[in-house]
């Protein structure tokens, strides 16, 4: 805000509101000259206002009475506006206030009707009722949350010794640790006690919140500091450790760090005799930034505008993706206006065919009049025999024809059918009666919504190969047309047309629930068999990614979440769509509860969706696709346009749409980790047992510790054949490179081998010892 004084006030509130008396102190004289002052002096006192005053807030345009602003005395705005001080104007003539207005419109609200801003609005605001010191708006926001659960948590950690000393401490060393190993985020071990004596096996090991009466010279025996990075504690508040955590996370979420936190065991140290410290240690790791993710999206939840789930005509009413997010009445108006549009195209397209054909008769006609008699004769039977073709395609077109169609259904539902006089069950036989009963209660008109009944049923007989579009077509048509006369003639109340509705809706379709459930001209199958692959897919989906608000280790949630998942799952073995829509509606408020215990507070929409999705998820109900089709198409629309069935529906439709669409985004994780858990690479990492609650299930920690051991196995048989792979890599390579080298020395030093060079030698030549022998015999010649 631009202010002509510059002297600082004497005195603040504590909360940094204002009183009228700081304000005209603000007030009292120029503390920068404008342009305007730079050539002559201003009149500060007095100054008049008009009646209607335009503001400037920073550059937001508003407009409104003096008196709005003057409301009450003891604001900033009323001393402002009091005609006691100078507010310049900017180049239109606008009372400028250098201020940013993107939530001057909520105090204007206030000042003129009282009207309080919504709950993610409310910490801004208060802002600014504390710069204009509001005093009344200040003290209604208060009293809203977040600032009323706020104030209670502050109280709670101003009764902690060195809380923001320790917070800070927590950052500082997480920082430099990070900054140390180059990594994006950092682990460091906390410790957490609100007792300041330590818990032995002997003293209730069970009960943390136990305290021990010593003396004090007892008492210096047990100091003893934790080899942990920082500690808190102990305290006098009834808060207990969970909700100091929950502090801790909080406040470190707000400085921007993602912070995950486990207990990680006991200190255990040996103290004396047999005490030992037992005061809880947990592991931090704070993360600095997400690999390929943005800050923003770190932790975003499931958000759905409540807007959204209603008609997209503005109706009021709920719409339904079925739909294509209309209700149930707009839908049938913008089924009518399609239907009767095309029925007016294939009527021009018809009449344009006649029109062609009559024209090319006439051209025909004029240049073949000398033709005989016989020949002409012919001509004219061909052409009538056209024009009644193309008359034939026009009432094929026209609603005339569907309207004879009808009567002549009916004409042929008058005979019986055999399958409504063939032996029932039992179920069937016990609704029937039911259902006579409840109407002799109404005398003439039971009877006649008896006869109308019967008919239906006996006309849906010969339209079972219909479409199921069309056979739902006939199913609300019948609805509406009997609602709509128990109305006008038979002057039947609005609440008992309602509970008619729902006996004759109960009568008709526990007769058609075979024929028109999941029929096989649909392909409700095929999508069912998609969403539960798609579910089970997703079985490693935690409450944490999709920021579950509910404490399963509290008993009481635990039961209400098995009671939901028990509801959504009975769904598909009831026969009737209003069975149906009761089982969501239980199961949705059991989700309620759930929320509500586990936060001390109504849950919200925001909370209600993302645990809807979790137990869809967990749940994995029989045929879901089909039971939403089955109530979308025969269930009576009112309930579907209106009330919590309507709105419990509306929102089981947009989970099962969000599962469908499910990505790395939506459970706030990386790309990377998405795939791998998708093709079931790896998987999240377990709950630890040291943080099993006392009364959890052995069955359950032995699942667990099994896939823990399996997840091991699994690792160290990839280790061993990662390994195998190289040694068989190895091996060959070195067969390889011996039979190379080999072979450059056979080539570098060849080996010739010649045959030896023998002489004739004599026939005793091939003993080695013929040196040895004595010379042959030489013939002699002897005279005589």
């Amino acid at each position: 805000m631009v202010v002509v004084t510059g002297r600082e006030p004497d005195s603040r509130r504590p909360d940094g509101a204002m009183s009228s008396s700081d304000a005209e102190d603000d007030f009292l004289e120029p503390a920068t000259p404008t342009a305007t002052q730079a050539g002559h002096a201003l009149p500060l006192l007095p100054q008049e206002f008009p009646e209607v005053v335009p503001l400037n807030i920073g550059g937001a345009h508003f407009t409104t009475r003096l008196s709005t602003l003057r409301r009450y005395e003891d604001t900033m705005l009323a001393a402002m506006f009091s005609g006691r001080h100078y507010i310049p104007t900017d180049a239109e003539g606008r009372y400028f206030i250098d201020r940013d207005g993107a939530h001057f419109g909520d105090v204007l609200n206030f000042l003129r009707s009282g009207d309080l801003p919504p709950r993610e609005r409310v910490r801004a605001v208060y802002k600014e009722a504390q710069y204009y010191a509001i005093g009344p708006l200040l003290e209604q926001l208060e009293n809203m949350q977040p600032l009323k659960g706020e104030k209670v948590r502050q109280a709670f950690l101003g009764l902690m010794p060195y809380y923001k000393d320790h917070l800070e401490r927590i950052v500082e060393i997480a920082r430099l640790r990070a900054v140390q190993r180059k990594a994006r985020f950092a682990k460091l071990k906390v410790c957490v006690f609100k007792e300041e004596m330590p818990i032995t096996p002997y003293e209730c090991p069970l009960l943390n919140s136990l305290r021990f009466e010593r003396s004090e010279s007892d008492g210096q025996l047990f100091e003893h500091h934790c080899e942990v990075d920082v500690s808190f504690g102990p305290w006098e508040a009834v808060a207990d450790v969970y909700d100091l955590l929950h502090c801790l996370v909080t406040d470190l979420s707000a400085q921007g760090l993602t912070v995950d936190h486990q207990c990680i065991g006991v200190c255990d140290k040996h103290l004396i005799n047999h005490y030992y410290c037992k005061r809880p240690i947990y592991e931090f790791k704070i993360t600095w930034c997400r690999r390929k993710m943005s800050l923003k999206s770190e932790r975003r939840g499931i958000h759905v505008d409540q807007s959204e789930l209603l008609c997209k005509k503005g109706c009021g009413y709920y719409g339904n993706p079925a739909w294509q997010g209309f209700c149930s009445k707009c839908w049938r108006e913008e089924y009518h206006k399609a239907r009767q549009k095309q029925i007016q195209e294939d009527w021009e397209l018809a009449e344009r065919l006649q029109r062609e054909e009559e024209e090319a008769f006439a051209s025909s006609q004029s240049s073949q009049g000398a033709q005989s008699l016989t020949f002409s004769k012919f001509e004219e039977k061909k052409t009538n025999e056209k024009t009644r073709k193309v008359t034939t395609v026009k009432k094929f077109f026209s609603a005339s024809s569907r309207v004879g169609a009808k009567k002549a259904e009916i004409q042929e539902a008058k005979a019986p059918s055999p399958s409504i006089n063939r032996q029932t069950s039992i179920e069937t036989d016990r609704v029937s009666k039911e259902f006579i009963e409840f109407l002799k209660t109404f005398h003439k008109t039971g009877q006649e919504i008896y006869k109308q009944t019967k008919l239906f049923l006996e006309a849906m007989h010969y339209k079972r190969d219909l479409s199921i579009e069309e056979q739902s077509e006939c199913t609300q048509d019948f609805y509406q047309n009997v609602a709509e006369r128990m109305q006008t003639r038979g002057k039947v109340p609005p609440e008992r047309v309602e509970k008619i509705m729902d006996q004759i809706e109960k009568y008709i379709m526990t007769r058609l629930y075979k024929y028109v459930f999941c029929p096989e001209t649909t392909d409700d199958e095929k999508k069912d068999l998609a969403i539960q692959k798609r579910i089970r897919a997703l079985h490693w989906v935690t409450p944490q990614m999709l920021c579950v608000p509910v404490n399963e280790e509290i008993p009481e949630v635990s039961d209400m979440v098995v009671k939901a998942i028990t509801d959504i799952i009975e769904m598909d073995s009831k026969r009737v769509p209003r069975d149906k829509l009761a089982c969501i509606t239980k199961c949705s408020k059991h989700i309620f509860n759930a929320i509500k215990i586990t936060k001390n507070e109504p849950a919200s929409a925001d909370d209600f969706l993302p645990t809807l999705i979790y137990i869809v998820l967990k749940g994995n109900p029989p045929r879901l696709q089909s039971n939403i089709q089955y109530i979308t198409r025969f269930c009576n629309p009112s309930r579907l346009m209106t009330g919590e069935d309507g709105y419990y529906f509306t929102n089981l439709c947009c989970a099962v749409a969000f599962i469908e669409k499910l990505d790395a985004q939506s459970l706030n994780l990386s790309q990377e980790d998405f795939d791998r858990y998708m093709s079931g690479q790896t998987s999240p990492r377990k709950q630890e047992s040291e943080s099993w609650s006392p009364d959890a299930c052995l069955g359950v920690k032995q699942m667990y510790k099994n896939l823990d051991l399996l997840s091991q196995l699994n690792e160290r048989q990839e280790r061993i054949m990662n390994e195998a792979k190289k040694l068989e890599k190895d091996l060959i390579d070195w067969t390889d490179g011996i039979a190379k080298e080999v072979q450059d020395i056979v080539e570098k030093y060849p080996l010739e081998i010649r045959p030896p060079n023998q002489s004739v030698a004599a026939i005793d030549s091939e003993n080695v010892e013929n040196d040895k022998l004595p010379p042959p015999l030489q013939p002699q010649v002897y005279a005589g």
